[in-house]
């Protein structure tokens, strides 16, 4: 197989187009291409007098390959033998894996282990992916916080109240096989291909609903609304996990679990830490998220072409190095989409960014972040990251007046380190609510200098990103982890049989990688049957 990329292609080109500029590329005829797929789509648009795409495309052909692209001696112009993940296979057990968390980690290494006929059991503390969304629907338009299922818990873990962002920078067979899986319970075969996949949080919502069905054929148990809340160790092994639901107490006998419990579940870390699961601090990154009219960034992004239907809503990944100052970056970016609550603990509060799959909705949105190191928490206990979090959000809580209100700033006033009083042409979509005010009263020194620093430098990169009626929303407190579970060679931790797993261990960041960390640790669990 021959792969072709940078093929240029116009943006209303048809896909039987891509055989005729592969052949052109090949030199050969064009009815010696047999077979032509598209394998990744992405948009240049560095002259914006000539937005185009920029396609990479597999083919066979009627000739000899090796031939062909000898001659046509271009780096573009490679052979392939790409060799597809191959899920492992078991034999059965009659000891039954636990899975702790229902994220993509979680879902992933129960798939593995249901295909490979363990039936693990799969625990979830939120609730089933439509009720969910009842429960956080119900949150934005009232304020009023389920702390078992909201934003940060329940099927489909945070990402599923996201943009649904599908990319990721490692370089894993597991991750295609990832993209597989959800573009087969979506019937979303276009994430195959895009550059930057995204499902959108509509989207994701259907995906996980096939991929319950899924798990629960192959012989899975699923458990919603149950928190593990202890476990069972004797001589150093997991014997069992005591679990509540509906106020009740039930003890499971178990000597293998995987804990994929999300970045967020901060009494089951520090459960897990007082068991003698060893820990560290991690570095992560806070701030808050930005707000421009999405056509300001189409434009900015795309020149004359915006507004093409072949680009859909502009995406940016910007990152500055102001003189005596953190780095600043965006990170989770949302064309078209809307900030949302994203608290999780009573009287503390955080905020996110979701779009549908459309991304049609008047502003786009991503958050700006400054890293934060382990020495930045004044102590060097390794749950310190957490407590500082959980400050952040508390003084967000209180700036923005209670009830889950927002603490909202306008960039103008953000730089000249004045309250805002009134807003621009800006609307800010965050809700329950807004309280316009002075986000330095809440941020830590060091964030608001270096967001002050860094704003007009991005202005720099992308045309209007200071703009003064941009509206920033605080604060942006959960990027990441705050801690790493550590585990061996093995994927145990220091209590044997409990498995660390996904971006709440600190292995992961984002629903692809965090995906292919379970399919992982499902394997060194399956390696030791």
């Amino acid at each position: 197989m021959i792969r072709l990329s940078e093929l240029a292609m116009p943006l209303d080109y048809r896909r039987e187009q891509l055989s005729a500029a592969a052949a052109k590329k090949l030199k050969c005829p064009p009815a010696a291409i047999t077979s032509c797929r598209l394998m990744r789509q992405a948009v240049d648009a560095r002259r914006k007098d000539n937005v185009h795409f920029s396609c990479t495309v597999d083919v066979t052909v009627a000739a000899d390959e090796t031939t062909l692209v000898r001659r046509a001696s271009s780096p573009r112009i490679r052979m392939v033998n790409d060799t597809p993940y191959a899920p492992p296979t078991a034999s059965p057990s009659a000891s039954r894996p636990v899975v702790v968390g229902s994220g993509p980690a979680g879902l992933f290494a129960a798939l593995l282990l249901a295909q490979a006929g363990r039936r693990p059991l799969l625990l979830e503390r939120g609730r089933k992916v439509e009720e969910r969304r009842a429960d956080v629907e119900n949150f934005h338009r009232t304020g009023v916080l389920n702390t078992r299922s909201n934003v940060q818990f329940g099927e489909g873990g945070a990402g599923t109240f996201s943009d649904g962002k599908l990319n990721t920078g490692i370089s894993d067979p597991r991750c295609r096989y990832v993209l597989e899986v959800l573009a087969e319970m979506g019937e979303a075969e276009d994430i195959l291909w895009q550059a930057k996949p995204h499902a959108g949080t509509d989207r994701l919502f259907k995906m996980m609903q096939n991929l319950r069905a899924k798990l629960l054929s192959l012989g899975a148990e699923i458990r919603f609304e149950t928190q593990v809340t202890d476990l069972l160790v004797e001589a150093g092994c997991l014997t069992a996990l005591r679990v509540e639901k509906d106020g009740k107490t039930e003890e499971i006998p178990c000597s293998e679990a995987i804990f994929a419990i999300g970045h967020s579940a901060r009494d089951t870390v520090k459960m897990l830490y007082d068991r003698g699961v060893q820990m560290t601090a991690k570095p992560f990154a806070v701030g808050v998220r930005i707000e421009h009219p999405r056509a300001m960034i189409d434009r900015s992004q795309y020149g004359a072409a915006a507004g093409h239907p072949a680009l859909g809503a502009a995406p940016y990944k910007l990152n500055v190095s102001p003189h005596d100052a953190r780095g600043v970056y965006s990170f989770c970016m949302c064309p078209g989409g809307e900030v949302v609550a994203a608290s999780s603990e009573e009287g503390r509060l955080t905020v996110n960014g979701m779009s549908a799959y459309a991304r049609d909705a008047a502003n786009s949105n991503s958050a700006l972040l400054v890293g934060v190191t382990p020495t930045d928490f004044g102590s060097d206990h390794p749950l310190a990251g957490i407590e500082w979090q959980r400050r952040l959000e508390e003084s967000a809580f209180a700036l923005g007046g209670g009830n889950y209100r927002a603490p909202v700033q306008l960039v103008g006033d953000f730089l000249q380190g004045c309250p805002s009083a009134t807003l621009g042409e800006v609307e800010p979509s965050y809700r329950p609510g807004y309280t316009l005010t002075d986000l330095s009263r809440c941020l830590p020194p060091f964030v608001t200098h270096s967001l002050r620093c860094g704003l007009p430098l991005l202005g720099g990169r992308l045309r209007g990103f200071d703009r003064p009626d941009a509206v920033l929303t605080g604060v942006e407190a959960r990027s990441s982890s705050p801690v790493r579970m550590l585990r061996d060679e093995t994927g145990e931790s220091s209590i044997r049989g409990l498995y660390p797993c996904g971006e709440g261990a600190g292995y992961a960041g984002g629903i692809v990688s965090a995906a292919a960390d379970g399919l992982r640790v499902a394997e060194f669990l399956l390696s030791k049957s």
